[in-house]
């Protein structure tokens, strides 16, 4: 099965588009979401909408459980405290109810998918290689996909043990036939990598291959968005520059 991959959506409406767009264009046979469809951007309505109605399997992230009231908003970053309060204050009805409806993880699937990490779905962001070595000791499935850092990235861990792993560029294709694999999308609305083009990950289940894919979207309408809704402007500022 042919499934993209996609995570960290953040109410970046213009980014979500052009990812489906592409997605589209690559014949995908599901689409999964990772989490965080709304956080820092301007239109979680409409980006909730657009998953509720194109993704077969969404997951929730840290910054929609916070909109949800199941996890404290003292724990954010006082950016990320002000765009949850502002979506609070603005999401509909039924995009809340959507939201309370979804998990951090779900270990019944062909690979294990988790927000954060495998050993905490919520907070942890999973960037060196002794965080994915013990991850993977709490893995199921062979292979497993995460997001919440808003880095494109992989990591293996070969049959004797030995761990390797880095960030992915756009284009990067990697063979997950042999080995445990961690997998990160990197973010379709926030990258945090220093490429600002969206990000998600095609990955063949059959072929057991992934491809890194980047998309080029209009960052000035994402970042207008945040500045109308009076959110802080280092959230428009940041995605000029993939940080």
């Amino acid at each position: 099965m042919h499934i993209a991959l996609l995570s960290d959506v953040h109410g970046n409406l213009p980014a979500f588009e052009a990812v489906l767009t592409d997605v589209d264009a690559a014949s995908v046979d599901e689409i999964w979401c990772l989490g965080d469809l709304v956080g820092y951007g301007a239109e979680p309505d409409a980006c909730v909408e657009l998953a509720r109605d194109r993704c077969d399997l969404c997951l929730a992230g840290n910054h929609d459980l916070v909109v949800t009231g199941e996890i404290d908003i003292a724990d954010f970053s006082s950016s990320a405290a002000a765009a949850a309060l502002w979506t609070r204050e603005h999401i509909g009805v039924e995009s809340l109810e959507f939201l309370s409806t979804l998990s951090p993880r779900q270990d019944d699937r062909q690979i294990g998918l988790y927000h954060a990490s495998p050993r905490d779905p919520v907070w942890e962001y999973v960037l060196s290689l002794w965080q994915a070595d013990e991850c993977m000791d709490l893995m199921k499935p062979r292979v497993a996909a995460i997001g919440h850092s808003h880095v494109a990235l992989w990591f293996r861990r070969a049959g004797e043990g030995q761990m390797e792993g880095d960030t992915a560029e756009g284009g990067l294709k990697r063979d997950l036939s042999d080995g445990e694999w961690l997998l990160n999308p990197g973010g379709v609305g926030q990258p945090r990598d220093g490429d600002p083009r969206a990000a998600w990950l095609l990955l063949d289940t059959e072929g057991w291959s992934a491809e890194w894919r980047r998309v080029e979207y209009p960052i000035e309408a994402a970042a207008r968005a945040i500045e109308d809704a009076g959110l802080p402007m280092v959230l428009a500022e940041r995605l000029y520059k993939g940080q």
